[in-house]
């Protein structure tokens, strides 16, 4: 079974794909995988230093992505070339990992899972709901600047709109200990599911 993860940004997909990990699921991390994997193949960092000469330093060679994410949530086209860049690549890796033992239980954490009309991919979406004061006040806490979060924010469907197109929704709007429990329930009524 693979489950897709979503939800806006610090709305805690994270916090819940652990939890899923600790229910006996195997997590994917597409974040992890743009970050350690594709933002450090020579072929990517030579196509944004083309756009991007800037973000990337000269001494180390390495992508400097919180000044990238600040060009390109300020301007779509970039957002969207960049995404063109990386997300086929990202595809790939997620196939490859899955291929490795299609009778696992996986989750996936997808950002743009509805964006990016991924829901082909998973037998089941879940979706993260949060507050709004909550998804700002987490991404302030992770250090991004208010105006920053709430632009990123905006670049994604919003939170609405996937809960409804969601085949369940989770809260984190409480405790953790109510969270865990949430996420507990769904996979126990998951755990003979097709």
């Amino acid at each position: 079974m693979i489950l897709g993860l979503t939800g806006g940004m610090g709305g805690g997909k994270r916090t819940i794909a652990r939890l899923f990990e600790e229910a006996g699921y195997t997590r994917i991390d597409s974040d992890a995988l743009v970050r350690d994997q594709l933002l450090v193949l020579p072929e990517i960092i030579r196509e944004i230093a083309r756009r991007f000469p800037e973000v990337v330093d000269k001494i180390s060679g390495c992508v400097d992505r919180g000044l990238l994410a600040e060009r390109v949530f300020a301007d779509a086209e970039a957002l969207v070339w960049l995404e063109n860049l990386l997300h086929p690549r990202l595809y790939v890796l997620w196939r490859e990992r899955l291929a490795t033992d299609p009778e696992r239980r996986w989750i996936v954490e997808v950002p743009l899972l509805f964006e990016k009309g991924l829901e082909n991919w998973f037998d089941f979406t879940v979706c993260v709901a949060t507050s709004s004061t909550n998804q700002i006040a987490r991404l302030t806490e992770r250090g991004i600047p208010q105006a920053l979060a709430e632009q990123r924010i905006s670049k994604q469907l919003p939170l609405a709109q996937k809960l409804e197109r969601a085949d369940f929704v989770l809260s984190n709007d409480g405790t953790p200990e109510t969270l865990q429990m949430q996420v507990a329930r769904l996979a126990a009524s998951l755990k003979n599911a097709r």
